[in-house]
C-alpha cells in the first residue's frame, strides 16, 4: 500500500511545477510562487555561483525550478533545516528530473553558502 505524500512535499511539487511553467509562458501563479519570483535575481545569482560551469539559461528547466525553490527555502524563507530542504530537492529531482539531476542538485546545493 502506497503511503500518502507529506503535505509539504505536495506543496513543493506544486511550486516546482509552477516555477517550471513560467519559463515557457506567463500564467497565474500562487502567492508562494510569487514570493519566490520576487527574489529571483538574488536566487539566480546564488545558483550561478554554486554551479559556475552552467549558466542559468543552460540549466535544464526542471533542475532550475527545483534549485530556485530550494535556494529560496534555504536563504530567504529559512523555515526548515537545510538538510531537510536539500533532501527534499533531491527527491524532487528524482521525481521530475533526469538521471543526472539528483547529483547535480545535490552538488549545486552543497555549494550554497548558508
Amino acid at each position: 500500500m502506497k503511503t500518502p505524500l507529506d503535505p509539504r512535499h505536495k506543496k513543493r511539487q506544486h511550486l516546482v511545477e509552477e516555477l517550471f511553467m513560467i519559463d515557457f509562458h506567463k500564467q497565474k501563479v500562487s502567492t508562494d510562487t510569487k514570493n519566490i519570483l520576487i527574489h529571483i535575481d538574488f536566487i539566480d545569482k546564488k545558483i550561478s555561483s554554486a554551479a559556475p560551469e552552467f549558466s542559468i539559461d543552460k540549466i535544464n528547466k526542471t533542475d532550475l525550478a527545483i534549485l530556485r525553490l530550494a535556494v529560496y527555502e534555504l536563504l530567504v524563507e529559512k523555515k526548515e533545516p537545510s538538510k531537510v530542504i536539500i533532501d527534499e530537492a533531491i527527491e524532487l529531482a528524482k521525481e521530475y528530473g533526469g538521471d543526472t539531476s539528483p547529483a547535480f542538485i545535490n552538488g549545486a546545493l552543497g555549494n550554497i553558502k548558508i
